[in-house]
Parts: C-alpha cells; sequence; structure tokens
C-alpha cells in the first residue's frame, strides 16, 4: 500500500543529514502537513467552501499541489479535512490511496454522534488516517462533556491524534485537555490563528501557547502566517521582517521541537503564493542549525502524527 520506504524517508527528510547552515548546503526536503482537497462537482458536492468563494469553489485535486510544490522542496503532505461528512474521510483516504506524495490524512469525526466509535474503528483501520480535527467550540464543550471526552479517549487509545483549529482563547482549554486525556497527542493548528500585524505578538497568547505545548505531546503548526495578515487580497506581506516577531516569540519560548510546517493550501493562496508561503519559513530557518530546521520542516510532523514508513 505504502512505497514510502523507511529509507527513502530519510533521505527526503534530511534526518540523515547534520551540521550548520543549511542554506549552504542541500536544502532541506518539507513535509507540508495542511493541506485540503476537495471536489464541488460531485453530485453531492461539499460542505465546504461555501459557493460564494469564486477563488477556493472550485476542483482542488493532490495534482495541482503537487506540480506547485514539488519545485519548493515539498516531498509530502498531511491533508486535513474540512468537512464534517463521514464519507469523506473515504474520498481523501482513496486520493491518499492513488498517490503516495498523500502521506496522511487528518480526518474529521463529529464527538458525540451516534456513530462516532464505529466511524473511529473503521478509518482506524487504515494506518494512513492519523487522526481528526475539531474546532474550539467542540473542544469547549468536550471539556465540559464527559461522553464528548470519551470520544477522544477512544482517539487516543486509537493511538490517533487530535488537531483543534480555532483563535487564541482555545489556548487554555488544550491544557485542560492535556490534564484530562494526558495519553492524546494534539496538534494546533495556526499557531492558534494569532493576528501578524509586524509587531510583537499578544503577551496572553504567547504565554498560553507555551504553556499549552509544555506538555510532550502537544505540537503547534508553522501556519497561517500570511493569512494571519488579513490580506486576503493576495496582498500578505512577503518580506520575513513582517513575521520575524512572531516567529522569534514562537522560537523562544516554545522552540522548534515543538513546531510543525504547513502551507494551508488553497486557503494561503488567497494571501500569498505558494513560493511565498513557504519562502518565508525557509528563509527564518536558514540561519538556525540544521538539525532543528529539520525538525520544523519534517521530523516533528512525523513524531505528532505517525504516519506508516516502510521499512524495507
Amino acid at each position: 500500500m505504502f512505497s514510502v520506504t523507511r529509507r527513502q524517508f530519510l533521505a527526503h527528510s534530511g534526518l540523515a543529514l547534520s551540521g550548520l547552515g543549511f542554506a549552504k548546503e542541500v536544502p532541506l526536503p518539507i513535509v507540508d502537513t495542511h493541506t485540503h482537497f476537495y471536489d464541488p462537482t460531485r453530485p453531492e458536492g461539499v460542505p465546504w467552501p461555501d459557493k460564494d468563494s469564486k477563488f477556493l469553489y472550485r476542483k482542488v485535486e493532490p495534482a495541482e499541489f503537487i506540480k506547485l510544490s514539488r519545485p519548493l522542496g515539498i516531498v509530502g503532505t498531511v491533508v486535513v479535512e474540512a468537512s464534517p461528512w463521514v464519507n469523506d474521510n473515504q474520498y481523501l483516504l482513496d486520493l491518499a490511496e492513488k498517490d503516495p506524495f498523500l502521506l496522511a490524512i487528518v480526518g474529521r469525526l463529529i464527538l458525540g454522534s451516534k456513530d462516532f466509535a464505529k466511524n473511529l474503528q473503521r478509518f482506524a483501520k487504515n494506518p494512513k488516517w492519523v487522526g481528526m480535527r475539531i474546532n474550539e467550540s467542540e473542544l469547549v464543550d468536550a471539556i465540559k462533556n464527559d461522553s464528548l471526552l470519551d470520544d477522544l479517549k477512544r482517539l487516543a487509545d486509537a493511538g490517533r491524534t487530535l488537531d483543534i483549529n480555532g483563535g487564541p482563547s482555545l489556548l487554555p482549554h488544550v491544557s485542560k485537555l492535556t490534564e484530562k486525556i494526558p495519553q492524546l497527542r494534539i496538534v494546533i493548528n495556526h499557531l492558534a490563528n494569532v493576528k501578524i500585524d509586524g509587531k510583537a505578538p499578544p503577551k496572553e497568547w504567547l504565554v498560553n501557547l507555551k504553556t499549552a505545548c509544555e506538555s510532550k505531546k502537544v505540537w503547534c503548526k508553522l501556519s497561517a502566517l500570511v493569512e494571519g495578515t488579513g490580506k486576503n487580497d493576495g496582498k500578505a506581506p512577503k518580506e520575513l521582517a513582517y513575521y520575524q516577531p512572531i516567529l522569534d516569540a514562537v522560537w523562544k519560548e516554545v522552540g522548534p521541537e515543538k513546531l510543525i510546517f504547513g502551507s494551508n493550501w488553497p486557503v494561503s493562496a488567497l494571501y500569498a503564493d505558494l513560493p511565498t508561503v513557504v519562502g518565508i519559513v525557509q528563509e527564518y530557518l536558514a540561519n538556525k542549525p540544521r538539525e532543528q530546521a529539520e525538525a520544523v520542516l519534517s521530523r516533528n510532523a512525523h513524531t505528532a502524527y505517525q504516519w506508516p514508513i516502510d521499512k524495507k
């Protein structure tokens, strides 16, 4: 089923390389941990994106992303499902079956749904289904509701990862969840969608992010940087200096072993093209120790999601 061998992954992810100043060596390959694929032309359509989004409401498939991303050094992606429809988990798994570039699928199941346990068991049979995503409101409800929390315990027991998307206010709830289910692997999406304005980040956000990431099983996606500017006309700043205060803050307070790269394509393309999205992070990492850069660009992703690697 999986054509990527352990040796190939090590070579692709730069695990065999060491030293400083990776910009002077072979560029480190990248695993993009946040992409979306969907097809509004299906008979049933799609629940997201909305038809009013002329830019996003179109057929978006792996071939388009692969063509754009491979020249930038991206060697594989973790796809995140935004649809609440159960069978859309299978839609993405079918795409991954056809193309090994799709390393893993973060699906979507609704906590508290009648068939949650049954559907979890169904999709967890496929090792490429590495987890599921919920929104901030679902997390808040789960913290207060034992039956919803039981579903997250089932996810943890299945060895799967929980992605969480929301604003800065979600971070204290992540910390509470780590106390209730310490064995659950958690990935905070998009830096908790903090506003990015070229200035130092809010202190409360930074403190809460650091606290949440103190758990050994919590990571944070270094994603939605251009989206954080709010400039959805394709004019997000391209200069690293604009994002430097945020990047410096998370590097210092959270640390490179907790950060994983994601592009959030095609949503990010509303704000900046893919070379800009990737280039901002590459430029920032160019002066970091190669081992730390490699952790952000690939190794941490596999630790967080644990997709299968053929050991041949």
